[in-house]
């Protein structure tokens, strides 16, 4: 299963945590074919079929396709030089 760094941990508590977002919001993940990738959005609730990943608040909703693509990485989390933040997925170390 996906893992969270404690970065990546820390910055989605803090989005989540936000006021006016509203309560039992996770980031969700999932694989869209079009972009060639996954997508990573703000969800008020996970989709039936996906997993849910809950690290100490920090709520991750994997779809099913996304969760097996993730299924041995860790996801982290960095500011770029912009101060944007940038979620990154590298092998689980």
């Amino acid at each position: 299963m996906l893992t969270l760094t404690d970065t990546a941990s820390t910055e989605i508590r803090n989005i989540i945590a936000d006021p006016e977002v509203p309560d039992g919001c996770g980031l969700r993940i999932a694989n869209d074919p079009a972009a060639g990738g996954l997508t990573l959005t703000l969800a008020t609730a996970p989709a039936e079929d996906d997993q849910v990943l809950d690290e100490n608040g920090a709520r991750v909703f994997l779809e099913p396709q996304a969760a097996m693509m993730l299924d041995d990485k860790a996801l982290d989390a960095a500011h770029d030089d912009n101060g944007q933040l940038r979620f990154t997925v590298a092998a689980d170390a």
